[in-house]
């Protein structure tokens, strides 16, 4: 049966109380008027198509087997002590010039680590060249290295020069102090006035003369021209930085026992920087005295990310561009997801942050200039090939993913409660996701909504789903369906109320969206899902043709019957099936609608492969499946799509030994007298392969075991 879509609505309820919803075809960016028309014109995705969408493309976090569990976001959400951090980490706040004390060069010195590092060759190139331009991202120590490799070098003390200094001053700096070493730490570019081979020479040419060296530090796309010689900062690991500080501190013994904690042995693979490294491991020491439990170190490991995130939108556009923050966001969204695709699409909301950042310039992007490892490099995240699932087969991809899995809740939830003035823009962009041609950048959107319900439902709700919710576009109304899934498989609260609520609501798109997540969700509560069903049924009902949403209570049936939780759904369904023609007419469609599934890579019956577990375990299901196939023979009704079901069964028992056994053990069940024997008789009979092939061999073995009947 195909899903009619929805009846528009004649009142201003029904239209969002307003001539054009926010999450209405018109208003997404996605063309022009004709384009528009033919989206609503065209039916919405089955209930079946967006489960399995769901299901392929949700990220790990909202991925579970039919119970909520809120794994990721809860942890985070939930386990968040809040308290403020200040990482100076090693190296210690960052001074704009002046000779830095030889103290703190001594105290760097004793707890720096080089192990894994580039340190020596880079100590080489300083001594060589007199003059090194060190590149990385911000807080991986490169001040600290860039100290150390002076202090080695024996160009101490050190004198550090203001990063707000000019290319072109840089010599005139150095001719003032009588230090031999020199250190200029994120040194500040523009387009106007890059950092020129020139300068570099000129530099050089005077250390060598006073026997100095000079190290500068900048991020990792500073405006410098292509023939200065950079060299790439790559902080030590994790674990060896780890286990040096707390060796130093508590003893090989005891290092090597903090080392083997779980909550430690997790923490290790996220790539951290050195200022986190070194307030995780004064926590271990604390650990070790027995001054804190194993759970406070859960609390500050979920306290560095925070306070990671909050950097990276709190930071100035000559830190972080703005094109990044949008990347980061993307990231978010599409975790684990192809790369190519995130760039593409972290573009589109640049421009829309753009807009919202100053409306009277135009939009634009800059077609190159992106490298991968530095932006991946500065999201912490990590480029790796994968095959993705497509809907024409498995294709191999370049994703990219955090090294931290719990990253993506912990960004979006900053951005939308801490930036909301992002919001616009981030809407409009949802808006515009949730109509692509492609599923799994429909269900991201879904699964990025459904992370801002979980973290401001009120928001959420009145921003992004309810318009998607009453929107003319069938495709926003899928996305509100989605989302609100989503939402509640990462434990957002009252999503079932809500579901319970738009089911019965009188406004037929609210009405839609509700029973289209009964389906979705009810396999948790199959009693109260299907009552809800049941009594949007009962107002549907018309004896002399289908109510307008007939098919999608019975899909939503079709869900139930599908899900984990066969045996109470089944013995719901039965319970029911002769209290009112509404409810019986539902509870039949959606069982044949579900007896049309197989399996994706076999294309056996799913509903045929339930019966032949439940004859073998001797549960219920294996009396209620024949007691439904009855009522779908018997029905008027249902008689000829029940056959045309049958035939594909008959087919599919035909290239499956299993298959076989169970329909040849069903079919004498579904003889209730001498009409359902001819019908299913000539059934076999006549029955022919795919394409008019030739009858199938199985008929004769199930004409067999129908006469046994």
């Amino acid at each position: 049966m195909t899903a009619p879509a929805p009846a528009e609505p004649t009142d201003p309820k029904a239209d969002g109380g307003q001539s054009a919803t926010p999450g209405d075809a018109d208003d997404t960016g996605q063309g022009t008027d004709e384009k528009s028309a033919q989206r609503e014109e065209a039916p919405p995705q089955r209930a079946w198509d967006t489960l399995r969408d769901i299901d392929r493309h949700a990220p790990a976090s909202a991925r579970f087997t039919g119970r909520n569990n809120g794994v990721v976001a809860g942890e985070i959400n939930g386990n968040v002590t809040r308290t403020e951090h200040h990482y100076y980490g090693a190296s210690g706040p960052t001074r704009t010039s002046g000779e830095v004390p030889a103290a703190e060069l001594d105290r760097l010195a004793l707890t720096f680590v080089s192990d894994g590092t580039p340190f020596e060759e880079l100590l080489e190139r300083l001594r060589e060249e007199r003059v090194l331009v060190l590149t990385g991202v911000p807080f991986t120590g490169r001040r600290t290295a860039a100290l150390m490799l002076l202090r080695r070098a024996g160009a101490s003390p050190v004198h550090a020069i203001d990063r707000e200094t000019p290319p072109s001053a840089l010599l005139q700096q150095l001719t003032k102090g009588e230090a031999p070493g020199h250190v200029l730490c994120d040194l500040v570019t523009s387009r106007d006035e890059p950092l020129r081979e020139t300068h570099l020479l000129s530099l050089r040419d005077h250390l060598l003369k006073h026997g100095g060296h000079l190290v500068i530090t900048t991020g990792l796309r500073p405006w410098i021209e292509d023939d200065v010689r950079t060299r790439m900062w790559e902080a030590p690991r994790t674990d060896v930085l780890l286990r040096s500080r707390l060796e130093r501190r508590t003893g090989e013994a005891t290092a090597r026992r903090l080392l083997e904690l779980a909550e430690v042995r997790e923490f290790l693979p996220r790539a951290h920087q050195p200022r986190e490294v070194v307030a995780y491991a004064a926590e271990l020491m604390r650990l070790a005295s027995g001054e804190i439990g194993e759970e406070a170190l859960r609390d500050t490991s979920a306290e560095l990310l925070n306070e990671q995130v909050r950097e990276w939108f709190e930071a100035d556009e000559d830190t972080l561009h703005l094109r990044e923050k949008a990347f980061l966001i993307a990231l978010a969204a599409f975790d684990a997801g192809p790369y190519a695709l995130t760039a593409e699409l972290s573009d589109l909301l640049f421009q829309e942050l753009q807009a919202t950042a100053n409306s009277d310039l135009p939009k634009a992007v800059p077609v190159f200039g992106t490298h991968i490892a530095h932006r991946l490099r500065t999201a912490r995240a990590r480029p790796y090939p994968a095959r993705e699932m497509t809907e024409w087969g498995p294709v191999e991809q370049l994703m990219a993913e955090f090294l931290d899995s719990r990253t993506a809740f912990v960004l979006l939830r900053e951005v939308w409660t801490g930036h909301p003035s992002a919001r616009p823009a981030l809407v409009s962009w949802l808006g515009e996701l949730i109509v692509d041609g492609r599923p799994f950048v429909r269900t991201r959107a879904a699964a990025t909504v459904g992370a801002l319900a979980f973290t401001d439902l009120p928001s959420a709700m009145a921003l992004v789903i309810e318009p998607w919710a009453v929107s003319r576009n069938p495709l926003q109304r899928v996305g509100a369906v989605s989302s609100l899934a989503l939402a509640h498989r990462v434990g957002a609260p009252n999503i079932l109320r809500i579901a319970d609520d738009w089911t019965a609501d009188s406004d037929p798109r609210l009405s839609w969206v509700g029973i289209r997540v009964q389906g979705l969700l009810g396999a948790e509560r199959p009693r109260e899902a299907l009552a809800a069903l049941r009594v949007q049924a009962r107002k549907q009902y018309d004896p002399e043709k289908p109510g307008p949403l007939e098919s999608e209570l019975a899909q939503s049936v079709e869900l139930l019957l599908l899900s984990p939780e066969t045996e109470d759904v089944l013995s719901e369904v039965l319970r029911t099936l002769d209290d009112h023609r509404s409810v019986f007419r539902i509870s039949v469609s959606g069982f044949l609608g579900a007896c049309r599934h197989t399996e994706e890579e076999s294309g056996l019956p799913l509903v045929l492969r339930t019966y032949r577990q439940a004859r073998l375990d001797s549960t219920p299901a294996a009396h209620g499946i024949p007691r439904l196939w009855r009522a779908a023979l018997d029905d008027p009704s249902f008689t000829t799509e029940a056959l045309d079901v049958l035939r594909g069964w008959v087919l599919a028992a035909d290239r499956d030994e299993d298959t076989s056994w169970a329909l040849a053990d069903l079919l004498p069940k579904l003889v209730d007298g001498a009409t359902a024997a001819h019908r299913i008789g000539h059934l076999l009979h006549t029955v022919r392969g795919d394409d008019g092939g030739p009858r199938p061999a199985a008929a004769d073995d199930l004409l067999t075991a129908l006469h046994r009947a």
